[in-house]
């Protein structure tokens, strides 16, 4: 394993980046709350856009560049056991974009889209974008773990709902979804003529030891009316420089994503297919790396809490680097990240902003240093000390 992806730049270093996570707070500020990793680039990523710097390659994309397809199916066929024809897929900027494009393609103005929350926040903006209306059917919860609610689904597309916006694993809570459940998806959503856009951004972060099914691989009727939504920004850093990828493997579906605007793969940046190729064909043993050291400190973060901040209570994720607490038990509100970047100077993201289930709730990166970790629950538990003195 590489030993740096690892270990976490310096704060020193870290402070000089010009990323929202580190410009949106002050300095005293911990900045956990965006889903950007502390981590340096993997080599082979860095390597490769920095001789795209020396060249001066910073034109137009290639609209049909064979190299990312091919890399994306080759890390699915590693990865999951998946290999999607890349005449297939269609490149365009990241995966916002293939969530409204797809749904502005899929549905007329009005039609109900499901959601599942509590949900990555954006969804609630994705689905006007693309002319629908947003309909939850949130996850079931039984205190220990979370899953799909396959009969509320059900009953909402009976209701008139034409389609699902899945999050696939599941952000902000970690879960990764199982094959059967997927298949009784399918098996839902064909019986109302509907479809699945299926964001699998946070697929390649499953943990160790859990297997991640594309919803793609499930039946027969998934790959009739389903799109997925790839991208290697999350498990490679790479928000900023925009590339993802539509899925199909229908001829329904892929008219679909061959019926899009031109534009919608020309704005794919330059550097972004780059990074993306590199990160998917040259950069797993990377990637299997910084999977530790998340699950690493994922270990850290719980221990931190059982020691230090006992009434939060970290939910158990499967995928991801992103930590969902309930903190409902300090005494903070609905909203505690704003308790707690007021008070104890920690930015996390802000739990009701992820719908009404998120009540109580904030979300956590835990992709930094383990230091970073113990410095941000230290300073949440001298806050809750001090609220619950004061009181």
């Amino acid at each position: 394993m590489s030993a740096i992806a690892t270990t976490a730049d310096p704060m020193s270093i870290l402070r000089r980046r010009s990323s929202v996570k580190w410009r949106a707070y002050p300095d005293d500020i911990l900045p956990m709350f965006v889903a950007e990793m502390d981590f340096p680039l993997a080599p082979a990523i860095k390597a490769a856009l920095l001789e795209a710097v020396e060249l001066g390659d910073t034109g137009y994309v290639d609209g049909d560049d064979p190299a990312v397809r091919q890399a994306f199916r080759d890390f699915a066929s590693t990865k999951w056991g998946w290999t999607p024809d890349p005449a297939d897929m269609r490149l365009t900027t990241d995966v916002s974009v293939v969530i409204a494009e797809s749904l502005r393609a899929l549905i007329q103005p009005g039609d109900g889209v499901i959601i599942t929350p509590p949900a990555y926040p954006p969804f609630f903006d994705l689905i006007p974008e693309g002319g629908g209306v947003v309909v939850e059917v949130p996850l079931l919860d039984d205190g220990a773990a979370y899953s799909l609610d396959l009969e509320g689904i059900d009953r909402a597309m009976a209701a008139g709902a034409k389609g699902v916006l899945l999050c696939n694993p599941h952000n902000p809570v970690g879960l990764v979804h199982d094959r059967a459940a997927l298949a009784e998806l399918s098996r839902i959503v064909d019986r109302h003529g509907g479809f699945v856009v299926s964001d699998e951004i946070h697929a390649p972060i499953t943990h160790h030891g859990v297997e991640f099914t594309p919803y793609l691989t499930v039946s027969d009727e998934a790959r009739s009316h389903g799109i997925a939504a790839e991208s290697g920004s999350k498990a490679f850093n790479l928000a900023g420089l925009k590339a993802a990828l539509f899925v199909t493997e229908s001829d329904r579906m892929r008219d679909v994503v061959r019926g899009l605007p031109a534009e919608v793969t020309y704005r794919t940046g330059q550097f972004g297919l780059i990074a993306t190729r590199e990160g998917f064909a040259r950069s797993r043993d990377w990637l299997d790396a910084m999977i530790t050291a998340v699950e690493a400190n994922f270990d850290h973060l719980r221990a931190e809490l059982d020691a230090h901040l006992p009434e939060v209570v970290l939910r158990q994720a499967s995928a991801s680097y992103l930590a969902w607490l309930d903190m409902s038990a300090l005494g903070w509100g609905d909203d505690p990240a704003a308790t707690a970047r007021k008070r104890a100077r920690v930015a996390l993201a802000n739990g009701p902003s992820f719908g009404r289930e998120g009540s109580g709730f904030a979300r956590m990166n835990v992709a930094c240093a383990p230091e970073t970790i113990t410095e941000a629950v230290r300073r949440l538990a001298a806050t809750a000390r001090g609220v619950t003195g004061a009181a």
